[in-house]
């Protein structure tokens, strides 16, 4: 209890935290840990934004069907251990060379382009030779350090929900004109930095659970008005007529037998069914429980009939 803190804002300190959060949204690590000046920060969005809104780069990691099954966000981490918004993300001109490269920022970091690493649970896949990517090389090849490069290269055999192997999928570097091109979502023209394939809120779940194009795509109206069939929710089956299941039938027509007033009747006529329900278990019981009793008290022997009785004294 003791080591517990209590922040306590006053008016406007509401205010001031989001223009403290859009500040980061917006420069990111440019300010190198030190807070821009009002007249910095003004003249910092008057030469950045422009360019960062027309020129935005989408980033994603893609199955061979086309399906976009991680949207890189600012946060994902790369197979260098950074974050792609520690990479190269704003540029005044697109480069004419695909793909387009996107180096990592920090210094002594080799990584020439950024590069997703899947995760199994909360720990990054483990390469056919067993280690993590951080046990490789982080240049070109991915050599591994500890079986001194006798997998080749990093190959995760590991699968992915698309149902096809990690080392199938591609990333895919794009301007919003090839974005369009394939079909896919853009969203709306942010100041933000590092989006990647970030354009709303569905980009954060992975590609097969996302229903616009960039996923698994909305169903089709056949998929949609099919009948209900056993597999399916019981819940489902029962809000749609049951489907031709009698026992659900059966439970729909005593539902619907039910009448919830909302007065005290309610509760009598639970409670009369709960008191029902106890009596019927007592005489089971009882009836389970009376020729076992019977039957024991029948195999033991009286007291009086197993001792002798002692003569009587003289």
């Amino acid at each position: 209890m003791d080591d517990q803190v209590t922040l306590k804002f006053g008016s406007g300190s509401a205010e001031a935290v989001d223009s403290y959060l859009e500040y980061r949204r917006i420069v990111g690590d440019d300010d190198n840990g030190k807070l821009f000046t009002p007249e910095e920060y003004e003249d910092y969005r008057r030469k950045v934004l422009p360019a960062r809104m027309k020129n935005r780069i989408f980033v994603s990691w893609t199955s061979p069907t086309g399906m976009d099954c991680k949207l890189i966000g600012p946060e994902t981490q790369c197979f260098c251990q950074h974050r792609y918004k520690q990479h190269k993300t704003d540029f005044t001109e697109i480069p004419s060379n695909r793909p387009i490269p996107l180096p990592c920022k920090l210094k002594r970091c080799p990584c020439a382009s950024y590069e997703y690493v899947p995760l199994n649970g909360s720990q990054p896949v483990r390469c056919r030779c067993k280690h993590f990517p951080e046990d490789h090389e982080v240049g070109p090849g991915h050599l591994c350090l500890k079986c001194r490069g006798k997998c080749g290269s990093f190959r995760s055999p590991w699968v992915c929900s698309c149902g096809l192997p990690a080392y199938l999928h591609q990333m895919v570097v794009e301007t919003k004109e090839e974005r369009l091109a394939r079909g896919h979502p853009v969203g709306h023209d942010v100041p933000y930095a590092a989006m990647g394939g970030l354009t709303g809120f569905s980009s954060l779940a992975e590609g097969y659970l996302r229903l616009d194009d960039s996923g698994a795509g909305a169903p089709d109206e056949a998929f949609s008005s099919q009948p209900p069939s056993a597999s399916d929710h019981p819940f489902l089956r029962m809000h749609t007529g049951g489907g031709g299941i009698p026992e659900l039938d059966r439970l729909s027509e005593g539902m619907g037998a039910v009448r919830l007033t909302g007065t005290d009747q309610d509760m009598d006529y639970y409670e009369q069914r709960y008191q029902a329900r106890l009596k019927e278990e007592r005489s089971r019981m009882r009836a389970v429980r009376g020729p076992q009793k019977k039957a024991v008290t029948q195999g033991k022997k009286t007291p009086s009939s197993s001792k002798k009785q002692a003569p009587p004294k003289r």
